[in-house]
């Protein structure tokens, strides 16, 4: 092959830019203006249940609980339901479901019948109406996608939910001194609403289920896709870590806030600043996601996010910093934990998610990924309560030690088993 056949090769194999091609663009385009609506509106929602309901500590600890719930226990069901039924037409009717919970709420303060209750029942829909997007939308990517692309479409996802999480909160509180926090879930649900119609335009070639087997339900095939994802060669591994990774990141991120503001004193405009940083290295680690799989290939791209998410963690137990130690030290330090972790997440999660989606097929997507989602949050909600019980006993910098020390075990599964050498351009092994 001469350098001009070996040139349009190598152009030939390279992936095109998701967002020229229109189904994705849609998605995309979609899910970036909800992030965005509900990053703003999530500030509206804090002040609402803090300053005008005045909730318990306890009513607030009810309805962060009401955002795992349904994983908990609607998790691996939709997921089998996600294999039966059409996911495109779930996100638009998700989107218009959720546009109408969020207009809910300025109708309750309207007519004064806003209480703590009934927010709590729009956070439980909201709830449910996300884990049916969430989803619908990993196994509908592959559908949308080439093969050779889903890198690239999952980073560009996380790069657009980076940039709204990091703006939204600021752009939300500005608009709330001058709105008012009625109007702000007004446009949430204007945004969602504009969501559902873009995700109608999305074409996609979804074929129906065959009929389902006499005497099978959706226990089987809820049994199917755990069977499928814990006996497959580099996905088990992989489900493995990330389940490990997440037991990490429910102790670490669990007392993170409490451990820098209390007893590290860093200043809340510091603190807030350290996780703008963040956001900077989230938007890195997705920018460079798909070029990094490619150079290492999937496993070890994996492998360099699990492993590269230890450091930060490690630097805040062992650097001797104090509250006396406040200032360019103190800051410098958290915002570079934090800009170092999210870099890594933005790393594997794009490489991580884009290789599950490669490597099971279509009829199993939504138990797969639901299996390794509802144990994910299964094991943040109790590695969460476990974080209180530790740094209570053990102190914050061991709590933070132990949570490092669970990310090098997460790195380490990945390190000795099939899936280190894994590649998103190789045909995928088949399940055993």
């Amino acid at each position: 092959m001469d350098e001009g056949a070996e040139s349009a090769a190598g152009v030939a194999a390279r992936p095109r830019e998701v967002l020229r091609q229109p189904a994705f663009g849609y998605l995309w385009t979609a899910s970036s203006i909800r992030a965005l609506g509900g990053a703003v509106s999530g500030v509206a929602l804090n002040v609402l249940v803090v300053s005008v309901l005045h909730a318990t500590p306890v009513q607030i600890s009810i309805l962060s609980a009401l955002g795992v719930l349904p994983y908990l226990f609607l998790g691996l069901i939709v997921g089998a339901l996600m294999d039966r039924w059409r996911r495109q037409r779930t996100l638009v009717v998700t989107s218009i479901g959720r546009a109408i919970a969020l207009a809910a709420i300025p109708v309750l303060m309207f007519t004064g019948t806003l209480h703590f209750w009934s927010v709590a029942i729009v956070a439980l829909v909201l709830g449910v109406l996300i884990l049916f997007a969430d989803s619908a939308t990993q196994p509908l990517v592959p559908r949308i996608v080439p093969r050779e692309s889903l890198v690239m479409a999952n980073a560009r996802l996380g790069q657009s939910q980076t940039v709204a999480d990091t703006a939204g909160p600021a752009l939300g509180g500005a608009l709330l001194n001058v709105l008012g926090a009625p109007l702000l879930f007004v446009f949430d649900a204007i945004f969602t609403a504009a969501s559902a119609v873009l995700q109608a335009r999305i074409r996609v070639d979804e074929p129906k289920p065959g009929p389902r087997e006499p005497g099978r339900h959706v226990g089987h095939d809820i049994v199917e896709g755990m069977r499928y994802t814990y006996r497959h060669p580099t996905l088990r591994p992989l489900a493995l870590s990330v389940h490990t990774w997440f037991l990490g990141n429910s102790i670490v991120m669990t007392m993170f806030a409490v451990f820098v503001l209390r007893q590290l004193k860093l200043q809340p405009w510091g603190y807030g600043l350290a996780l703008a940083f963040g956001g900077v290295g989230g938007f890195l680690g997705a920018l460079i996601a798909p070029r990094v799989g490619a150079r290492l290939g999937a496993g070890r791209a994996i492998f360099l996010g699990r492993a590269l998410v230890v450091a930060p963690w490690l630097a805040l137990a062992v650097v001797p910093v104090s509250a006396a130690s406040r200032g360019v030290a103190l800051l410098a330090l958290v915002a570079a934990a934090q800009f170092v972790y999210c870099l890594a997440m933005g790393i594997e999660d794009a490489n991580d998610t884009g290789y599950r989606q490669s490597v099971a097929p279509d009829a199993i997507q939504g138990r797969m990924n639901s299996t390794i989602r509802t144990v994910n949050r299964t094991v943040f909600f109790f590695g969460a309560l476990l974080a209180g019980l530790v740094a209570t006993f053990l102190g914050y910098r061991l709590t933070m030690g132990i949570g490092a020390a669970i990310f090098v075990v997460a790195a380490l599964i990945v390190a000795f088993s099939p899936l280190l050498r894994a590649r998103h351009d190789e045909a995928p092994p088949p399940a055993e």
